[in-house]
């Protein structure tokens, strides 16, 4: 998948999770306690680790590769085969 592709997947689902956030604050005062619970433990955490995964994804991506062995040799990136 290219990278444009992930971008466009991640920005459309930050988006997507937005609205029932927007849904939440401008909706009736009565009708809050209704959208609480999914707002606030399914709504907002996806919309803030997209936001998350958009902003600093590049560091995380960098980091789990240094951190996954090579499939050929077996070594961590960075690592100096010894002699």
């Amino acid at each position: 998948m290219k990278g444009a592709t992930k971008r466009s997947i991640f920005r459309w689902i930050h988006i997507v999770f937005c609205i029932p956030i927007i849904g939440h604050i401008y909706s009736p005062f009565d009708q809050i306690p209704s959208y609480a619970r999914p707002t606030r433990f399914f709504f907002v955490p996806v919309m803030v680790l997209s936001g998350l995964w958009m902003w600093k994804g590049h560091v995380l991506r960098r980091l789990i590769s240094k951190q996954l062995p090579n499939k050929t040799t077996g070594m961590k990136t960075g690592q100096q085969l010894e002699v």
